[in-house]
């Protein structure tokens, strides 16, 4: 149903580099203030850009974007990918719903939150 989640960010070439090394993806669309990521145009993608009005990008309290890892082991390894690409811990990988949701929670290089899950 998503077809891309868009975060602001400070360094466009920075988040570029991230993302697409995060998720072994490619900017599929790139505008010169914003750029899509992802495996295909019909695939959900994530947007990163500067903020339209000018300003200084924001993170949302409460606001976190997540991402499937496919299994609990595909979670943990997005985790620490995530990690070695420059994001801080915000929860480290484990079961937070007993035998429903397992998940990961980092925050990337402009302090956005990330969830990297699995449901089992």
């Amino acid at each position: 149903m998503i077809g891309y989640t868009t975060i602001g960010v400070k360094d466009l070439d920075a988040a570029k580099k991230f993302y697409t090394e995060l998720f072994d993806a490619e900017v599929l669309v790139d505008v010169g203030r914003l750029a899509m990521i992802g495996k295909s145009i019909e695939e959900p993608k994530i947007a990163v850009c500067t903020p339209f009005n000018e300003e200084a990008p924001s993170v949302g309290n409460g606001s976190m974007v997540a991402f499937p890892g496919g299994s609990r082991k595909g979670a943990e390894d997005l985790y620490h990918k995530a990690i070695a690409l420059g994001a801080t811990c915000d929860g480290e990988p484990g079961t937070r719903i007993e035998n429903v949701f397992y998940g990961a929670y980092v925050k990337d290089l402009d302090g956005n939150k990330l969830c990297f899950f699995d449901f089992s």
